[in-house]
């Protein structure tokens, strides 16, 4: 069985919300922020390009600030989905 929040490369992570539709807004040190539209609300999401490898605490955060559930986060793109075990027609996986 996947763990529940595997470890996501911060490549891997930009990828997840570009995929969603949010855009870069801006980068301040090794900061990137990214704003999208998650089920009607405005959505900020942060990713510090710093870390090798994101934690699950850090990928939970970034779970939050998204406003998507742990299958819509991963189910994003393919390679991350892979890491869950989550299959699926297309990616990424529509909104519940």
């Amino acid at each position: 069985m996947p763990r529940q929040y595997p470890p996501l490369t911060p490549e891997e992570i930009i990828r997840i919300p570009s995929a969603r539709g949010f855009v870069w807004q801006r980068t301040r040190g090794s900061h990137e922020f990214y704003r999208g539209r998650v089920r009607e609300r405005v959505r900020n999401v942060t990713v510090d390009r710093h870390y090798p490898e994101f934690d699950p605490k850090r990928i939970r955060d970034m779970l939050d600030q998204s406003g998507l559930t742990r299958e819509e986060f991963y189910g994003s793109v393919k390679e991350t989905a892979r890491k869950i075990g989550l299959r699926a027609d297309r990616y990424p996986i529509p909104l519940d």
